[in-house]
């Protein structure tokens, strides 16, 4: 029977970093050196990212898990999201393990979300080794980053041992790691393999202090779902031993309900694979399936002697948007679920397990109020349900407020940019507009700035595109949640008003010569619109409707052909961050899996001019 390890030949380590440090890269170093590969296998870059959006942005989404094999030791690895937005699922995975890798970029140093997983790292008592990585990069400075991290657990209140961290140099894309630097150090001259990187782990990270006699518990931290088994809980062995077939009790905290239930079948995980287990003792991951109910936070304990573990607490949701039913004109030609009760079970479905994320009910059964971490946690989830063939509208984010003691209080993020030296004024005045306050401001050897800010959450949805535009592309920004502070007034939102189609019918090039003139378009020739949908940003402050489905008349000296001559402005095309930064409070984003428009949330233009009229006095 497959016992599995016991604790002393575990180690179990998660590897956390700022987004884009070489984190995933990491691992895939690590499998290739313990041999989960082939020296001649196909193996794609960053294995653990599975999901296209994933692949798509370079980004870790869902933390993943894996495990190798080093000199008789069994290291389960688990690769953690950066970006702040998923740092419930960063906050969750650091309950599971013993020691962190902390992975920063050789270049850029210590940024925001390196801040926000250390500072978490640290308040969960555990030592991390710091992996100053991409050795390799052009520009890469790796002992001014060690200075950058060493004042960065300073600024964190770390204690004397963590302060203390164990320093390892790497490059994971070449799989090189080094215990020191050689002298003179030369990006172009790193040689040898990822070796020191393990042996580091076996040395810094301590075995699981687990008691594998005592009463059983089992945290679930992430959940996953196959086509076979059904829902699948992934969590550590903190204590006793679980077997497969035994009925056990599912308790959601002390105060939860004892569900009793049958764990039909138990896997470990070996490389990149969950393998069938017959027991799993404690210190040890294991992923369970047999529960149909089990959720994040749940404790699997004893069936004689239930003892649950307190609930797992994840900071709040900072940002809200507004999920309802697509009922635009061309509601249900373009998805697969438009219904209310597809959209509630998919968003109940997704809060289950995202635990950064909430889901409430609103009077009217056909919308919903979604919070999450921030915009791109919510973004994520629009894009995903727009993939998977999901029908439905969303509002402008708009941050969650609360009663303080001086007042109202609102989300605010610490941002850092590094900026060149031509685009400082204009980032400088943006921020100003954002309601921002400069912290710091230091200038580096290559002619850039860095730049720290703390702004209100609600200042930066869309930000991201205009400083792009700003720096002219050279820019690099960040920013994580840093707490709540006074409510700092209001913040200009577009400027310019919108273009709005006047009828239902197909745009014409002839109409849409016309309406270039009033503004920037967003929908090119050809293309069906209905009345009330947002085509345009006009030039001016107000809104303006538009026909843009005209018809030139034709006479015996012109012939159809015209049509065909006339010479349009390349109409803007607006990704879905960029549509949501793009609406105002009246306008809703239409999303479907072959297309995204905005549209005012009151199509009839008769009915918003006679709202328009009445808000001054609703207002007073």
């Amino acid at each position: 029977m497959d016992t599995g390890p016991e604790s002393g030949a575990i180690r179990n380590v998660g590897i956390i970093a700022h987004v884009d440090h070489g984190k995933t890269t990491l691992v895939d170093a690590i499998l290739r050196q313990t041999g989960v590969f082939r020296a001649n296998q196909a193996m794609g870059e960053r294995v653990l990212d599975r999901g296209d959006l994933e692949r798509e942005r370079g980004i870790t989404i869902l933390a993943k898990n894996t495990a190798v094999s080093y000199h008789g030791v069994k290291i389960n690895i688990v690769d953690t999201p950066g970006h702040a937005d998923f740092g419930g699922e960063v906050e969750r995975i650091l309950s599971m393990v013993d020691g962190a890798l902390l992975v920063v970029d050789a270049f850029e140093g210590p940024m925001p979300q390196t801040r926000f997983v250390l500072k978490k790292a640290l308040e969960n008592a555990i030592r991390p080794i710091v992996v100053i990585n991409k050795l390799d990069r052009p520009g890469a400075d790796p002992l001014r980053a060690v200075d950058q991290v060493l004042d960065l657990f300073i600024a964190l209140g770390a204690d004397e041992e963590q302060i203390d961290f164990p320093t390892i140099f790497a490059s994971g894309r070449n799989g090189v790691a080094l215990r020191d630097l050689p002298e003179p150090f030369s990006p172009e001259e790193v040689r040898g393999d990822i070796r020191p990187l393990l042996d580091a782990i076996l040395e810094y990270v301590p075995p699981p202090d687990a008691d594998a006699q005592g009463v059983l518990q089992v945290l679930i931290t992430t959940l996953d779902y196959d086509d076979y088994v059904g829902r699948i809980g992934i969590g550590r062995v903190k204590r006793g031993r679980i077997r497969s077939g035994e009925v056990v009790a599912a308790m959601h905290g002390p105060e939860g309900l004892v569900r009793m239930a049958r764990a039909m079948q138990l896997y470990t995980f070996e490389g990149l694979r969950r393998v069938p287990a017959e027991e799993v003792v404690a210190g040890d991951i294991m992923a369970l399936a047999g529960i149909a109910d089990l959720t994040v936070g749940d404790t699997i304990t004893s069936a004689d002697a239930p003892d649950p573990l307190p609930v797992l607490r994840v900071d709040p949701p900072t940002i809200t948007m507004t999920f309802r039913v697509n009922d635009s004109p061309f509601a249900g030609r373009e998805g697969q679920f438009v219904t209310s009760r597809q959209l509630r079970d998919r968003l109940l479905r997704e809060a289950e397990h995202n635990v950064g994320l909430s889901v409430f009910e609103q009077e009217t059964t056909d919308a919903f109020t979604v919070s999450g971490r921030g915009e791109l946690h919510l973004g994520i989830l629009v894009e995903t349900m727009r993939r998977e063939g999901y029908e439905l509208a969303v509002s402008r984010p708009e941050a969650i407020l609360r009663s303080g003691e001086d007042g109202l209080e609102e989300p605010m993020e610490h941002l850092v940019a590094d900026v060149p030296e031509g685009s400082l004024g204009a980032v400088l005045e943006a921020m100003g507009l954002r309601r921002a306050e400069l912290q710091q401001m230091h200038p580096e050897s290559d002619g850039r700035t860095r730049v720290e800010f703390v702004v209100p959450a609600r200042g930066l949805v869309g930000f991201a595109t205009e400083f792009q535009t700003l720096t002219k592309g050279y820019g690099i920004m960040s920013h994580a949640f840093s707490g709540y502070g006074p409510w700092r007034g209001p913040i200009p939102g577009r400027a310019r008003g919108s273009l709005v189609a006047w009828e239902d019918g197909v745009t014409t090039a002839y109409a849409l010569e016309n309406a270039e003139q009033r503004g920037t378009l967003l929908v090119g020739p050809g293309v069906a619109v209905y009345a009330g949908q947002v085509v345009g940003e006009h030039s001016r402050e107000t809104d303006l409707d538009i026909n843009i489905c005209k018809k030139k008349h034709l006479t015996n000296m012109r012939s159809s052909t015209g049509e065909e001559e006339v010479k349009l402005t390349p109409f803007r095309v607006l990704s879905l961050e960029q549509a949501i930064a793009f609406l105002r409070d009246d306008e809703l984003l239409e999303v479907t899996p072959k297309a995204l428009r905005i549209r005012k949330e009151i199509l009839d233009r008769h009915e918003r001019g006679r709202r328009h009229e009445a808000a001054p006095t609703e207002r007073s």
